[in-house]
């Protein structure tokens, strides 16, 4: 077996959950980390007392340490399953996507963290959507089925519904496509997913946007609706091609800035140390 491979992420704010785990959070009083002092009647243990703090009270209340402790976090992936994701260059896209999906669950479970997956296209796949879980090997059967999946779909509109599937906690959500569609339509996405914090994954193949001849006829086909067409390519086009795509990256990255995400561009393999120094940078 292929040793799955383990990342470490992060949140931005502090964890809300219930459960300990690696993140920090303002809760909690029997933790490592320093967050306050409390008078001994609103936080009665006896071993935390701060002589120097209580001396130092005007009142002269007994005064009592009070250290935060680590908390878990629901982590969840929002995947586009859309015809476009069948795309194989180098890779396969839904490859990719099934070696991030299981060395994401791995490390959650690692972190003590809960792992969920919904997967959409035109409408959300009952059949790759995982609630809420904390089993150890959630992942690698999740994996699987991606690996085999011959997609289908014509849209991702069912992205916009996927919010409806994941915790009322706040949570680490990746959103996990090739964004091959309406920025409209992008922006609905996001902003349906805004109560958490959002992580856009982007899977491109350089072979989607490389044109192999200099000039000749060429077919070329839409991924969503299967349309072809034949093209005649020369110097002209492909600087026009080569501009579009530089344009669309730009509109992508603006859309992202103006909502104060960070995406991490997956551009062939997954590689989960890339994603560990995303959350570092």
């Amino acid at each position: 077996m292929t040793r799955i491979r383990e990342l470490h992420y992060r949140v931005g704010g502090a964890a809300t959950g219930l459960f300990p785990g690696a993140h920090r959070s303002r809760s909690g009083d029997a933790g490592f980390e320093f967050r306050g002092h409390a008078a001994l009647q609103d936080a009665p243990d006896a071993r935390r007392l701060d002589l120097h703090a209580s001396l130092r009270d005007p009142f002269g209340n007994w005064m009592v340490r009070l250290h935060s402790e680590r908390k878990s976090i629901p982590v969840s992936v929002v995947a586009d399953l859309s015809a476009s994701m069948g795309f194989e260059g180098a890779q396969r896209k839904l490859d990719v996507l099934a070696d991030f999906t299981e060395s994401l669950a791995w490390s959650a479970w690692r972190m003590g963290d809960s792992f969920g997956f919904v997967g959409c296209d035109e409408r959300v796949r009952r059949e790759f959507t995982q609630p809420q879980t904390r089993i150890r090997g959630a992942g690698i059967a999740l994996a699987q089925r991606l690996r085999t999946l011959q997609p289908g779909g014509r849209s991702a509109a069912a992205l916009r519904e996927a919010h409806r599937h994941l915790p009322r906690q706040r949570a680490l959500v990746f959103l996990v496509s090739d964004f091959h569609l309406e920025l409209d339509a992008l922006a609905a996405v996001l902003d349906s997913l805004a109560p958490h914090d959002i992580v856009p994954v982007l899977l491109w193949q350089p072979a989607e946007f490389a044109l192999s001849a200099t000039r000749g006829l060429a077919q070329v086909r839409e991924p969503e609706s299967g349309a072809q067409q034949w093209l005649w390519w020369r110097p002209a086009l492909r600087e026009r091609w080569q501009a579009a795509h530089d344009a669309r990256r730009e509109a992508l990255l603006s859309l992202f800035r103006r909502r104060r995400l960070a995406p991490l561009f997956i551009e062939g393999a997954f590689d989960a140390d890339a994603l560990t120094r995303h959350f570092l940078a």
